[in-house]
């Protein structure tokens, strides 16, 4: 079990930017796939980004790519997402999640996430 606290979220204007980031506890992060969420009112939850357990493979949502970051940093047990050019669409509940990869693993399906962040408000005003 691995629990996630996540920080950074906040109201920023259009085309501006903001990181996100997300602390997992104990010293097993660097098993998990780190993946984040975002689910807007009204939307159902949908996949913005994902990162291999060594960092080494990213994976994101046509509509933030060339936009938003994933990176981590296995030492401090922490997963960011640097989000630039920001569009009101943006505006949604984020959550990091993670997932013990396996030999079918989808990096962008939210069922292979078994832990989850609280969720964060990330409020882009235009």
């Amino acid at each position: 079990q691995v629990q996630l606290v996540e920080s950074g979220g906040g109201l920023v204007q259009a085309g501006g930017s903001l990181r996100l980031s997300c602390a997992a506890s104990g010293r097993t992060f660097s098993t998990y796939a780190m993946g984040w969420f975002r689910q807007a009112p009204g939307k159902e939850r949908e996949f913005v980004a994902a990162i291999s357990r060594s960092g080494g493979s990213t994976s994101y949502a046509d509509s933030v790519k060339g936009r938003f970051t994933i990176s981590r940093d296995n030492a401090k047990n922490t997963v960011y997402l640097q989000m630039n050019s920001l569009k009101p669409e943006d505006t949604a509940v984020y959550n990091c999640a993670a997932g013990v990869p396996r030999y079918t693993f989808n990096m962008r399906s939210l069922r292979e996430y078994a832990y989850w962040g609280q969720g964060t408000q990330v409020t882009v005003s235009s």
